[in-house]
């Protein structure tokens, strides 16, 4: 049996136990005094972005392609949408808001994952164009600028150039337009013309990126060596320019290309139109090869007289409806055409310092761009004599003692 003492230590505990579940239905309940604490958004990792607004979603994704980053993460927090289909638009918006997000990537995609009550992003970028690339862009902002970028692509004969510019209202007609007066302007640095095609990447105002792809029919190595032997060419011809005024050095000009050039009959029938890669339509071929169709010469002729420091340019155009090009030059204030492959033809006398009224029957051009050519001076004067090309009439062989 169990004595009183040893009853009463098994009772006791029993009682409290009791009276504490007294004391819980009847609500007594007593609590720890430790503050309540509410669940705080996580902390993102440093790498992380932040975004709460659409905006903020399409700036990080522009910010990443800027520094041609292949993913990145964002922790989207308090967001007042649908995260996945905001996503999915900004993803296809920032392609109209930075020409470079046009220009330089293939596909956006993005991954949501929800984390409590945030959101946990991954974008991915497949890019089309390289890191080396997109550094290589050039801003210009002007387009003395863009001239200059021009040559020298051209001049060095690259595959391609990429400009951004904020120039107003500027077209790829009108590059295209650029890159032809490039080439027409500077003889002496480009051999041959480029065939050239340009692409263009535009945004909100004026923001443009184009991209040129200049493409060569021959390798550089030997557009270079031609381009050195032309430059040696014409310095040699233009040092042995003389004459006493500037009609005279440019008389001497054609002369010296009339001498060293014939005009290419078989050629000539086959190039169809202006800046052809065909040698004979440059300089090269008429100061280097010795053979050359109208443009050839009008490029040879400008390439010296430009060595000169004489007022040259080339126009194109037509001569009895075959496409042909020559030249216009300035003497003492007023403009000439001198048409250099129809003086290897037919004489000087028949197509150097004319007006516009001289040659109008024949030759067709754009008057509407090109300086009138207004000067009366002739080659007669030049040479001093009033010599006739044309056939005496009756009445004047009739004075003839």
């Amino acid at each position: 049996m169990l004595n009183s003492k040893t009853l009463l230590s098994i009772l006791l505990p029993i009682l409290i136990l009791l009276s504490g579940c007294q004391n819980i239905l009847e609500g007594d309940v007593l609590i720890d005094d430790v503050p309540h604490m509410e669940t705080q958004p996580v902390s993102p990792p440093e790498n992380y972005a932040i975004a709460s607004t659409y905006d903020e979603l399409t700036e990080v994704m522009i910010s990443l392609i800027r520094n041609h980053e292949y993913s990145g993460m964002i922790i989207v927090q308090n967001y007042d949408g649908d995260v996945q289909e905001d996503l999915d638009r900004a993803a296809h918006e920032v392609f109209h808001l930075d020409p470079l997000v046009g220009y330089s990537v293939a596909v956006i995609s993005t991954d949501v994952s929800r984390i409590a009550s945030q959101f946990e992003v991954e974008i991915s970028i497949d890019y089309k164009r390289s890191r080396q690339q997109i550094d290589s862009i050039v801003t210009v902002m002007s387009y003395r600028e863009l001239r200059a970028e021009l040559l020298a692509a051209m001049s060095e004969y690259r595959d391609e150039l990429v400009i951004r510019t904020s120039i107003r209202d500027i077209t790829v007609e009108s590059l295209i337009n650029l890159t032809r007066e490039t080439y027409y302007n500077n003889p002496l640095s480009i051999v041959i013309m480029p065939i050239t095609a340009i692409e263009a990447f535009s945004a909100l105002g004026n923001d443009y990126i184009f991209e040129f792809n200049f493409g060569h029919i021959y390798q550089v190595n030997i557009l270079t060596e031609n381009t050195t032997s032309l430059v040696g060419s014409v310095r040699r011809n233009a040092e042995a320019a003389y004459g006493e005024n500037r009609a005279e050095i440019l008389l001497s000009l054609v002369e010296t290309l009339v001498a060293a050039c014939i005009f290419d009959e078989e050629q000539a029938r086959t190039i169809s139109e202006h800046g052809a890669q065909n040698f004979a339509a440059t300089a090269f071929g008429a100061l280097v090869t010795g053979g050359a169709v109208g443009e050839g010469f009008a490029m040879a002729y400008k390439a010296l007289a430009d060595e000169l420091g004489i007022d040259c340019r080339v126009v194109l155009g037509q001569m009895d409806g075959m496409i042909h090009a020559w030249n216009i030059v300035s003497v003492d204030g007023n403009y000439y055409h001198v048409d250099v492959s129809m003086s290897a033809r037919n004489g000087p006398e028949t197509a150097f310092l004319k007006n516009d009224e001289d040659i109008k029957e024949a030759y067709t051009w754009d008057r509407g761009n090109t300086v009138r050519c207004l000067g009366d001076l002739t080659y007669w004067d030049v040479v001093g004599t009033e010599t006739s090309l044309t056939e005496p009439t009756p009445e004047e062989l009739e004075l003839e003692p």
